[in-house]
This record gives structure tokens, sequence and C-alpha cells, in this order.
């Protein structure tokens, strides 16, 4: 299965999966009388939208290169990736208002009835499956935003537990655990986003992925015939693919024609090997020049 619809059948799956249980949530939390699973239910509706954000993202991040985008659009991923950081922030504020105000007034705190334990558990044991999927094809398709959203229905999963210590917690006459396990939810949350934030604003900016990238780019180089010394290596991380610029040494003797096959079949071998980089550009320097006047005749 290809890498788009890898992510289109993990977004429908995550859209699907939100649905139901934002629907099973507000009915049982209507049937039951609990504030607890109809607030969920809303939450959960959050998780809707976030996975058509991750969705949006994904298939913008898909677009091929044009005249306005030469390198492509990847980094649409990371753009809505931050988006989802967004409600994440949101809902992580949002636990801990509400976990302040109990603390402050504890007439506020209630005790979830057994229907909303019964329900929590089912949402726990399909958001684990969901969350899990999610980040799993995230990482391995390189789609933050897929990943951010994963990451995203992982705190349901914490409300959940909260609301299943509620409910214990209240039977063993400490119902102030409900509010101090749900500010610690919150908190918890909002470090998702924060780690999240930074990984997607890195991709933004282009910051140089893994060293052992630089590695496998110069052992690509090596194996290459009558290239050596690769350097200047420069990475720009797209999120789903890179874009490389580097220099090679040649013999100085050979003709301009030579030079140019070269660097086109060390291109070749580099995308052909990195199948993660989408572009390569080779810039040839004569075998024998130091590096550092290499890059001052490179200058001018």
């Amino acid at each position: 299965m290809d890498r788009e619809k890898k992510g289109t059948k993990a977004t429908a799956v995550a859209i699907f999966s939100n649905c139901f249980l934002t629907v099973l949530n507000i009915i049982v939390g209507l049937m039951c009388g609990s504030y607890a699973l109809i607030a969920e239910g809303i939450h959960t509706f959050s998780d809707v939208i976030t996975s058509i954000i991750a969705y949006i993202g994904f298939k913008i991040g898909q677009k091929p290169a044009d005249e306005e985008h030469p390198r492509g659009y990847g980094r649409a991923e990371a753009i809505s990736g931050l988006v989802i950081v967004l409600f994440l922030a949101i809902v992580g504020y949002e636990i801990i208002d509400t976990a302040k105000d109990q603390l402050l007034n504890p007439i506020l705190i209630h005790t979830p009835t057994i229907y909303a334990a019964i329900m929590a558990v089912v949402g726990i044991s399909i958001n684990i499956i969901i969350s899990s999927y999610l980040i799993k094809t995230g990482k391995e398709i390189k789609s933050p935003a897929i990943e951010a959203d994963g990451h995203h229905q992982r705190t349901d999963i914490y409300s959940s537990i909260a609301i299943l210590i509620g409910i214990v917690a209240s039977n063993m006459g400490f119902p102030i655990l409900d509010p101090i396990v749900g500010m610690a939810i919150g908190i918890l949350i909002l470090k998702t986003a924060y780690s999240i934030g930074k990984e997607n604003i890195n991709n933004i900016l282009g910051k140089v992925p893994d060293k052992n990238l630089v590695r496998r780019i110069k052992r690509v180089v090596d194996k290459t015939p009558d290239a050596y010394n690769a350097h200047n290596i420069k990475i720009d991380n797209y999120g789903p693919y890179y874009i490389v610029n580097l220099h090679i040494q040649v013999d100085g003797d050979i003709t301009v024609d030579e030079a140019h096959k070269i660097v086109h079949i060390t291109e070749e071998n580099i995308m052909k090997k990195i199948p993660d980089i989408k572009s390569v550009s080779v810039h040839a320097c004569p075998l024998g020049l130091e590096y550092e006047h290499c890059q001052k005749i490179d200058k001018k």
C-alpha cells in the first residue's frame, strides 16, 4: 500500500471511530444523566475536526511541485500539525480550568455513575487502538499531521482514565482526588502539545534531521565511481521528504561532460538508495582543492 492510501485509510478510520464515540458518549451521558460523559462526547467531537484537519494537511502535502512551489507542498503537513497542537492546548487548558474550579468549589465535584465507568473503559480501549495506529502510521509514512492527530487522540485516554479515577476516589471517600488527577492530566496534555509543536516548528524551519542521514549520503557518494569526499551537505526537511544540496570532488583533469555524468549518476544513486530524499542537487569541485578554498570558489 502506497503512502497516500495508508494516510487516507488512517484518517478515515480516525474520523469514523471518533464519530462513533461522540454519538455513544452523548447518548449514554443523556440516558444516565452524566455530565462527564456528555462533556467527553463534545471533546471527542473535537477529535473528528482534528482528523479532518490532518487529512487536509496530508492531501495538500501530497501535491506535486509546481511553478509557484518548486520544492513541493510537504510542509503543509507540519502546518496542519500546528493547528492540531492548538486544539491540544485548548483541551489541556479547559481540563486544568475545570479542575481548578472544582478545587476552589468542592461542591462542584460530582461522582460519575457506573455507566460512565463502563463507557470510560470502552473509550480507553478504542482510543488506545486508534491513537497507536495513527502514531505508528504517521511515523511510517513520515506524516507530521497524522502523527500529531494520533497524539491528540491519546489525550482522550487520559480524560477517560480521569473519569475512572473519579469514580474510584468518590467511592473510597476521596472525591477531591478527581480534580487533582484532572489537573495533572491537563498539564500532561499541555506538555504533549509543546513537544509536538516544537517538532513541527522545527520541520517548518528546516531543522537538520538525524545525523545518520548525512552519514548515509556520504556512504552512497563513497560507493559512486569517480565521486569523492561529499561535503557541504545541506538538508531541507519537508516533513514527509527531504531536499538535499551537496558538493563532491572529482578529478580536476576530466572534461566538463565527464564531470556532469558523475554528478548525474551521484544524484540518481542518492535518491535510489535513500527514497526519503525527493530531490538532490550535486555540485562538483576539482579533486585536490582544500575544502575552504572550494567554498571560496563557490561563493564567487
